[in-house]
């Protein structure tokens, strides 16, 4: 089934009297339970897209079906409850609080939820249940400035998770990490989907987007291709030849 599904998706800026027309028609759906990376050249439309789908910015024209419904018709306030209740975010820069410990931060969302009738203490538990799974519970207390980049990132994958949402939105979710760490919060990030959610990323690192079910290839504002990976099963060997054709899946694209 469709979580997602865009019709002639189209975004257009206006710069100096000139119209930049970033996305052009774009169509394409994600099911429930994939993980599909965007892939392309800088410019080319990655970022606009993640955001327009994920109602942070609005599309020019076209339609964006969010769970069978159109979010780019619904007001500023509708659209900010949805993204709060119902996505989950990660991006390259991470964004947290520096007044609040990581803990109070991985919490914050689920605190502001109209919906949600949990205790705060019920909310501590859940937050340091999360923690605890991706192997930060004992940074809970620290400030942001005291933990690595890998672990801060970590801290922003549960907060991205502590409101049970359907789909997690990431933008460049490695970039800013190095190797190992980036590893590490992919392995995440494969986990999360295993365990049934959903994922939409950019990226424009093949060993990143190697380990999702299906990449698609964004040119000039449009999908121009996609790939389908399948399911990565955590094998090394496996790893390596998912690597190599999508590698030359993107060498034929021109990328």
């Amino acid at each position: 089934m469709a979580l997602i599904k865009t019709t002639n998706l189209c975004k257009t800026y206006v710069v100096d009297k000139r119209q930049n027309n970033v996305l052009k028609n774009v169509s394409f759906s994600i099911n429930q339970g994939e993980m599909v990376a965007i892939m392309g050249q800088s410019g080319s439309g990655k970022s606009t897209l993640l955001y327009s789908v994920s109602g942070m910015d609005r599309p020019t024209s076209g339609e964006i079906l969010f769970d069978g419904k159109d979010i780019s018709k619904l007001s500023e306030s509708e659209l900010a409850d949805i993204r709060l209740d119902k996505m989950g975010f990660i991006f390259q820069q991470m964004y947290m609080l520096k007044n609040l410990t990581i803990l109070d931060n991985i919490m914050l969302p689920a605190i502001q939820s109209k919906k949600n009738n949990e205790t705060r203490q019920q909310i501590e538990e859940r937050a340091m249940k999360l923690m605890k799974k991706l192997g930060i519970e004992d940074v809970a207390d620290n400030d942001i400035n005291e933990v690595s980049g890998g672990q801060l990132q970590r801290a922003c994958i549960c907060r991205s998770l502590i409101n049970n949402p359907d789909i997690i939105f990431a933008d460049e979710p490695t970039g800013a990490l190095n190797r190992t760490s980036s590893t590490e919060v992919m392995d995440e990030l494969v986990k999360i989907n295993n365990d049934g959610a959903t994922l939409m990323m950019v990226t424009h690192d093949a060993k990143v987007a190697a380990r999702c079910t299906k990449v698609f290839f964004i040119d000039d504002g449009n999908i121009k291709d996609q790939y389908e990976l399948g399911k990565f099963d955590g094998n090394p060997a496996t790893m390596a030849k998912r690597e190599r054709d999508l590698n030359n899946w993107l060498m034929d694209l021109g990328f």
